[in-house]
């Protein structure tokens, strides 16, 4: 039986080869911030992924509903699918979409948990989740990501994990100390999120939200999970400078559309464009 990356493997070479997988050209760059590594990838396709986002927003059409099956992974128990993600940056960048309509703004539960688990147990990487379209997300109907690791080009796993210290208390909610905006951030113990342990971890998730002020749908917010910890950071504003940031900032990955908006980033920091767009602590 093949493995989950083998399927990924397979699925992601024949999307490329028949059109089906638009994979955006960058170049990289390294910011750094407060300790922390920022990789910013410059991309002037972005603009074409920008014009497919605002079309799908304005339209009814919903791409996960079915799933394009040529970019179909296979089922995700409970109640989920996994899919390559159509416009990816990162190479085999995986959704896990909810079998059934389900609103992007809704809170996450224990099922989307036990699917993004059963996924990272096999792969890895970094899970999360733009909650709303003010938090980066791009399609209305719910869905998780996952995203290869490492994510830059150190040796840690993210550029956050630079400023991540040693476990002390885990599974306890507080702050990540160096981040100036809003958040709240817990260490995990790296053990895989099945069964018991993702109905303990979606727990933790909802302590987290309330810590920032995430009750219900009302309030945009993005979610991230790797085995070592989770961070969540509430949303007030979608764009930055017309740089749109998404769930992959917080954890130290910038996308913009050119060298002027790259020099924009240099220019105020990426930390500083964090909390421009989550507003400072309490």
């Amino acid at each position: 039986m093949s493995s989950l990356a083998d399927t990924i493997a397979a699925v992601n070479l024949r999307a490329s080869r028949d059109g089906a997988l638009v994979s955006l050209p960058t170049s990289t760059s390294v910011v750094e911030d407060g300790g922390i590594d920022f990789i910013v990838h410059v991309s002037e396709l972005q603009t074409s992924k920008a014009a497919a986002k605002k079309l799908q927003r304005a339209s009814s059409f919903n791409p996960f509903l079915p799933p394009d099956p040529d970019l179909f992974i296979g089922p995700v128990p409970p109640r989920h699918a996994a899919v390559l993600n159509k416009f990816n940056v990162l190479h085999h960048h995986l959704l896990i979409v909810t079998d059934e309509f389900e609103a992007q703004e809704r809170l996450l539960n224990r099922d989307d948990f036990e699917a993004l688990g059963r996924c990272m147990a096999e792969l890895g990487g970094l899970g999360f989740y733009n909650g709303g379209t003010v938090a980066g997300a791009s399609q209305g109907h719910k869905h998780l990501q996952l995203a290869p690791l490492p994510l830059g080009a150190g040796p840690e796993p993210t550029p956050l994990d630079r400023i991540v210290p040693p476990a002390r208390r885990v599974g306890e909610v507080g702050v990540l100390e160096g981040l100036p905006f809003r958040h709240a951030f817990a260490h995990l113990d790296g053990d895989p999120v099945t069964g018991d342990r993702a109905a303990e971890l979606h727990q933790l998730y909802r302590v987290a939200c309330a810590a920032v002020g995430v009750h219900d749908e009302r309030q945009p917010y993005n979610m991230l999970l790797t085995r070592r910890w989770m961070l969540v950071a509430p949303r007030r504003l979608e764009h930055w400078q017309g740089i749109s940031i998404n769930s992959l900032g917080f954890a130290g990955s910038l996308l913009v559309r050119n060298r002027d908006q790259l020099a924009e980033v240099r220019r105020r920091g990426p930390l500083s464009v964090l909390w421009s767009v989550v507003g400072a602590a309490p």
